[in-house]
Formats: structure tokens, C-alpha cells, sequence
């Protein structure tokens, strides 16, 4: 299968861009702001420009990519947009979005769609870009395409859609948005989901890094104030077990945590969203309540196994939290080549991952440590979305 030109924008560690690769295409250029991301990226062998993309020019863009107007057949990159995330609604009950200036990064992005001319591009974002009422960032896209055709006498076609990476065989259940634009006017249908009820069975935590170990010099030890409460946590729940609604000790409030504090992995379930910056408290945990190891976190977001990350710890998970399962990138970059590029590849995936069969049982609990029990009584549940104390603290201040 001949390889197919790919400019990478938000490139990071290049999560998006290794599953695009696996499906087919060559990444002749990148743009990366971080610099430790930038260098695990080039560990690839691609050619990246470590700056601010607001500073990179179209021109020095095909120009190191050694590419013309319009002969590039893909662009792909995820615009980094806090603004339009989950935890921005959960903790005011509202965001500034399109007015944040951390949104220009969508303008960065459709500017080198005009001026490049692509055959196809893929953009990925948080799903909350088109939350219901929000849609200011999906509308931006949409006006911004409508331009483009007008001003460039193109034609692209948009198809949008939010995927659940689980759904797909990712060990991982991530939700993200994607848009996908062909410039001569065909319409991608994304494909439909190869897991879950009815189809295959989703691929698990333990099918991933079951038998996985970390390395001698990884210190995973959990820290923090609550790190001696994990041990009496059971697999695959959170801070929840530990209230008047479940079956541990009531030491907090129904919903007064985000969903992760304390959320540990279950062998024989997908693992949630991995955290780009998580707190000392923060999970998903592994089973054997620690920190996953950087391999771990690298294999349930299926970047193969053979990328090396760049930097500490915390810049490793900040990288790989940051990133596109690698998997789910190769599934739409098969259909793009298939529907869009009229390759006629194939739609098999090889970054899946095998089934790892048996599943072990569950780890045995511990007892609540003696100096949590202090915490027993009884707790308040959260008011509501946007009426907790992130929202009062909002509203005070307008």
C-alpha cells in the first residue's frame, strides 16, 4: 500500500499521527509547541517544528514538508481547546468558550486548511465542542469551511460525529469529536462500532497490560492524603464505594468528588479516560492500587509498543494523556483511504489488541485505615451540575 502525504498539526506525541501511519500515510511535517513532546514526536522520524503554531506560517509549513498547495492528502491535528471541556461545565456550570482565547487555536488550525488545501483533513477535539445550546465551536467550524469554499473555490464536504474509543477495541473508554472534510465533495461516514453488546466483546484493562511489569527505577507507590484509602477500594469503583449509597464506610458525600478521585481499574472492564494532569488523587488506578507505570498508560492508549517517551513521570502521562488513542486513529484513517482517498486498503486494524484470556479474579479489599474512620457520618450529596461550589465561586464573582 503506497504511503499517502500527511501534514500533523498539535502534533504532541503523536498519538494521531501513528495511527494515520499504521492506516497508510506518511507524516511529512509537524508543528509542536511543547518542546518534550516535540522530541518524543521526533523520535518517530518526522520532521517537526517545535513553535506556537500562531508563529508558523503556511508557507514554512509545506515548505519543510517539502509540499505544495493542495498536493498534501491529509491534515490532521487536534486543536487543544479547554475551553470547550467537560470539567470546565462541571465546576462553573458554564464556559467562556469561543470568547477564551485558548479557542484561537481552531482559527490556527482552519487557516492552514486554506492556505494548504488538503485533500482530506481530520480535526479532533473534545466532545463538548458540540454539547447542546454550546455549539459556538462547531458553528466556528462550520462558518470557517463555508469560507474557505467560497474564498479558495473548493468544495469540501464536513461529516462530524462523536466516537467512543471503546467501541472500536480500544481498552479504553474516551470520548472525543471528530470532523472529517474531503475538498472535492465526498461525504465520509465514519465507520460503526466493532465492540460492545452484540458485536465483539470490549477489549479490557487486563488484555492490555494484564502481566505488564513496571520497570526496577518507577516509583508507583499512590501519595497524597488519601493514598492508604485505595487498598479498600474495590476494582473499577471510585470515592463512591465510601458513602451512604454503596458498601464501604460513609466518609463522603454523594457526587462531591470529579469521577476519578479514587477510581481504580478493573481487570475485566475497559479502563476510563487517562488523565493528561492528574492530582496525587486522581485516577484511574491500577488494580494494585498504585500508579500505572508509563508502558501501562502507553498500552491502554495502543501506542505501540515500541515508542519511547521523552521527559519525567509526570511529563510521560501528561503526554499520553494529551494524545489520541493511536488505535482509533488508525480506524478512521482506514475509512478515510477506503471512502475519501478510493484506496481500496483494507479496514483490518494492526494495532489491535489480543484478547488476554482468563481474567484473573478480583484483588482482595483491605480494611479502611484507622485514620479515615474519622470521616464516618453523615455527608451532603452535590446540589447539581453547576450548583456546587465551583459555581458559587463563578457566580460571586460575575
Amino acid at each position: 500500500m503506497s504511503k499517502r502525504s500527511s501534514i500533523s498539526l498539535f502534533t504532541g506525541a503523536g498519538g494521531l499521527d501513528l495511527g494515520f501511519e499504521a492506516a497508510g500515510f506518511r507524516t511529512r511535517v509537524g508543528v509542536e509547541f511543547d518542546p518534550i513532546a516535540a522530541s518524543t514526536a521526533a523520535k518517530h522520524g518526522w520532521n517537526l517544528i517545535c513553535d506556537d503554531i500562531h508563529a508558523v506560517s503556511s508557507d514554512t509549513l509545506l515548505q519543510s514538508g517539502e509540499l505544495g498547495e493542495g498536493e498534501a492528502a491529509l491534515l490532521v491535528g487536534g486543536p487543544p481547546c479547554q475551553p470547550f471541556s467537560k470539567s470546565g461545565y462541571w465546576a462553573s456550570g458554564d464556559a467562556r468558550r469561543l470568547d477564551d482565547p485558548r479557542a484561537d487555536t481552531l482559527v490556527a488550525y482552519m487557516r492552514v486548511v486554506r492556505d494548504a488545501l488538503p485533500e482530506v483533513f481530520v480535526l479532533e477535539n473534545v466532545h463538548g465542542i458540540n454539547y447542546s445550546g454550546k455549539e459556538e465551536g462547531l458553528q466556528f467550524l462550520q462558518d470557517a469551511v463555508d469560507e474557505i469554499n467560497r474564498s479558495r473555490g473548493v468544495n469540501y464536504a464536513i461529516a462530524w460525529s462523536v466516537l467512543n474509543a471503546v467501541d472500536f477495541g480500544v481498552p479504553q473508554r474516551r470520548t472525543r469529536f471528530f470532523m472529517v472534510g474531503h475538498r472535492e465533495g465526498r461525504t465520509f461516514s465514519f465507520p460503526e462500532p466493532t465492540h460492545g453488546e452484540g458485536r465483539a466483546p470490549f477489549v479490557t484493562a487486563w488484555d492490555a497490560i494484564g502481566g505488564l511489569k513496571p520497570d526496577h527505577d518507577e516509583d508507583l507507590a499512590a501519595r497524597g492524603r488519601w493514598a492508604r484509602l485505595l487498598s479498600s477500594i474495590p476494582e473499577g469503583e471510585n470515592y463512591l464505594w465510601h458513602t451512604d449509597r454503596k458498601g464501604g464506610e460513609p466518609l463522603f458525600g454523594w457526587r462531591t468528588r470529579f469521577w476519578n478521585f479514587l477510581l481504580k481499574l478493573a481487570k475485566d472492564q475497559p479502563a476510563w479516560t487517562i488523565q493528561a494532569q492528574p492530582g496525587p488523587s486522581v485516577g484511574p488506578f491500577h488494580w494494585e492500587s498504585r500508579y500505572l507505570s508509563a508502558r501501562e498508560l502507553a498500552r491502554l492508549q495502543t501506542f505501540p509498543d515500541h515508542i519511547r517517551f521523552v521527559g519525567n513521570r509526570r511529563a510521560v502521562q501528561r503526554q499520553i494523556g494529551n494524545a489520541v488513542p493511536a488505535l482509533l486513529a488508525e480506524v478512521i484513517g482506514r475509512a478515510v483511504r477506503q471512502q475519501l482517498l478510493q484506496d481500496g486498503n483494507s479496514m483490518v486494524p494492526t494495532l489491535a489488541i489480543p484478547y488476554r484470556r482468563p481474567i484473573p479474579p478480583a484483588e482482595a479489599l483491605a480494611p479502611v485505615p484507622d485514620e479515615y474512620l474519622v470521616l464516618r457520618g453523615d455527608h451532603s450529596a452535590h446540589p447539581g451540575t453547576g450548583r456546587g461550589p465551583g459555581a458559587a465561586v463563578a457566580n460571586a464573582a460575575d
